[in-house]
């Protein structure tokens, strides 16, 4: 469990994963980054437990952390879990189960995004929209099997040993590098939907805009380092800016000029507006006012942070 400023979540955290009922051995590995939030007493009382155990990371870099704490650990089946993921009663269980009846390297599920406040609430539900993230099963949900990626994952020890571990120059989209490199080497990335945990969503549209914008720059990195990996799902929000942003410059200069072919430029912002206003009505389904009015400026972010972040690259 790489740690990093969790001081409010990383008690229930750890204590879902010890209140587990999976029958066999298990132990917690936390690797502490520099913290400024209290997460290193809160830590300190959890290892009270003797089956809970520190690293240190201090560059708080995730690959860094979780490189550590697997170095740190004692088996063969690795879980790695997020400070601020809460997982059921039956998450290990189901994982050790799945790598068995699979023979996969690392088995996942389901990223279940759910908010307390209406933000959070709003960012959850274009989480879990084809809209807001394309067909990923770990967000949308759906049949087992074969996947490119899965959502924090159960990992035997052997893969990734065999592939050198996390990339520790990766800092984000370390996940589905290490995946792609598992694949590349033969191994079965699986996904099931009976392990699902829980997520806390970005409290406001900043942070969720500094969230995304990371995931397109570290997408980009892993494009280039993989070009074999490039899809139209992940072209397409840098692809949608552009045209957005090109529609809009290219309409307005029509106005100005009074040329009705270049104001038909329009027709494309007008295009992503409507779809997101379509969208949006969907996502609501089940929400209460004061969250679903968020959902249009919340995709609108989700869309631009990520395609910007792309455009620019990790360099």
């Amino acid at each position: 469990m790489p740690v990093l400023d969790e001081a409010a979540h990383l008690g229930a955290a750890v204590s879902a994963i010890l209140a587990s009922d999976y029958p066999g051995d298990l132990e917690v590995v936390l690797a502490l980054g520099p913290s400024r939030d209290g997460t290193h007493t809160v830590a300190e009382t959890l290892m009270a437990d003797p089956r809970v155990r520190a690293v240190s990371n201090p560059t708080s870099r995730t690959a860094a952390g979780l490189n550590a704490a697997i170095a740190a650990s004692r088996h063969d089946v690795i879980m790695r879990v997020d400070g601020h993921a809460i997982i059921p009663p039956d998450y290990i269980a189901t994982a050790v189960r799945t790598l068995d009846s699979t023979g996969a390297d690392n088995v996942g599920g389901i990223m279940g995004a759910e908010g307390t406040t209406d933000m959070e609430r709003a960012v959850a539900a274009a989480m879990t929209s084809w809209f807001g993230v394309g067909a990923a099963a770990f967000h949308l949900g759906g049949e087992p099997g074969e996947a490119l990626t899965v959502y924090l994952g159960c990992f035997r020890r052997s893969a990734l040993e065999r592939v050198g571990g996390f990339d520790e120059s990766m800092v984000r989209a370390q996940d589905w590098e290490l995946n792609h490199r598992i694949r590349s080497t033969g191994g079965l990335i699986w996904f099931t939907p009976e392990m699902r945990v829980s997520y806390r969503p970005r409290s406001s549209l900043r942070r969720l805009a500094r969230q995304y914008h990371e995931y397109g720059r570290w997408r980009r990195e892993v494009a280039r380092r993989h070009p074999e990996t490039v899809s139209l799902r992940y072209l397409a929000p840098p692809l949608t800016l552009i045209a957005v942003i090109g529609g809009f410059t290219i309409g307005a200069a029509g106005l100005v000029s009074g040329s009705r072919p270049l104001t038909m430029a329009f027709i494309v912002p007008a295009g992503y507006l409507l779809g997101n206003l379509t969208a949006s009505v969907r996502a609501a389904r089940g929400l209460p006012w004061t969250s679903a009015r968020w959902l249009p400026a919340v995709f609108s972010t989700m869309h631009a942070s990520w395609g910007a972040g792309f455009l620019r690259g990790a360099r």
